[in-house]
């Protein structure tokens, strides 16, 4: 029981696990479906997910700091919405779209993080608000479909970069340097460090001087800059926008960001977790497909029952690190945090 408890305590404990998992995930798919065991099966989890690991990200930053946003989803969809017109019937440059979607759906999360901050609203209630205004505004553009045929777009959209004889899309390039870029926020700068001290204790940190409403609002802003950059990755992928794309993306991100390793409550996880549960997301679509018996609403049923092992190991984790003597587990040291 002391090794449970002490393993339960580890700050390493979930994503040590989610890693196992993902392995024995793919051992299992490798051993049972021929051409499993292979890059290109990994990769192709990048490709059909990069979108969904860049929302993930900025879902991340704002659990960390003890939040939710739900209208990540809808700026994404939004965000497809906007391109597309602004791409056909409007005939903009597209990197000129890209800038303005991206800027749109900064201003967009910045703005409820306002709201959440000074107004002293449930994050819960304004994120909720914010995806119904932003889904309700794609069809304030168009009830259908749009599709793109911009030339960038369709080049992005089917070029594909080798890796040791398989391939990857561009959307996974930016996909893992926004990765790179979070963790290295996260982990290393001064910003990063407020976020995790905010989650843990908002009101520890006001008494530590820190700036916990600039540093709330620019984790909204960050969030609805990786929803707006999501949309655009999803434009590459579906070459449309649609008012319907997306919808319930939302509680994908937040599952992956859970099974992640990174606690509900907040101040406590890794943005590379993240990582590893998109992917086990993917791979569970991936296994289903592979079968070809099972109805795609296994993935669903498989989500739900990992989201309730990792919920009860968050709180096994929480009581162990209770028993040892501190209130949330801790986190190693950075040079963020060694700096202060």
């Amino acid at each position: 029981m002391k090794l449970l408890r002490q393993s339960l305590s580890s700050p390493y404990f979930t994503s040590l696990a989610t890693v196992a998992l993902l392995i024995v995930m793919f051992a299992m798919g490798s051993f049972a479906y021929t051409g499993f065991f292979s890059l290109q099966v990994v990769l192709n989890l990048l490709i059909d997910n990069a979108f969904l690991l860049v929302i993930a990200i900025g879902m991340t930053f704002v659990i960390l700091s003890g939040g939710i946003d739900l209208s990540v989803g809808s700026v994404l969809a939004l965000t497809t919405m906007i391109s597309a017109y602004l791409l056909q019937s409007w005939h903009w440059p597209p990197l000129l779209v890209i800038a303005c979607v991206l800027l749109i759906g900064s201003a967009f999360g910045a703005l409820m993080g306002a709201l959440i901050h000074f107004f002293k609203l449930q994050a819960f209630i304004v994120t909720l608000a914010g995806m119904f205004l932003a889904r309700g505004l794609c069809y304030l553009i168009s009830i259908n479909s749009i599709t793109i045929d911009q030339p960038l777009y369709v080049t992005l959209s089917q070029a594909r970069i080798d890796i040791f004889g398989a391939f990857v899309s561009p959307s996974v390039v930016i996909a893992v340097l926004m990765l790179a870029l979070a963790i290295y926020i996260a982990h290393y700068t001064r910003f990063g460090r407020a976020v995790y001290a905010i989650g843990g204790n908002e009101q520890s940190a006001l008494l530590m001087g820190l700036a916990v409403g600039r540093t709330k609002v620019m984790v909204y802003a960050f969030s609805g800059f990786c929803a707006a950059l999501s949309g655009v990755l999803f434009s590459f992928y579906m070459l449309s926008g649609y008012g319907l794309h997306a919808q319930g993306t939302e509680l994908d991100a937040i599952a992956a960001v859970v099974i992640g390793g990174t606690l509900l409550t907040g101040g406590y996880g890794y943005v590379a977790g993240t990582l590893t549960g998109v992917l086990i997301l993917g791979l569970i679509q991936t296994l289903i497909a592979f079968d070809g018996t099972l109805s795609s609403w296994w993935t669903k049923i498989v989500i739900g029952v990992l989201l309730f092992v990792f919920c009860m190991a968050q709180r096994l984790m929480s009581l162990g690190a209770a028993g040892s003597g501190s209130a949330t587990p801790a986190m190693p040291a950075t040079p963020a945090t060694t700096a202060a």
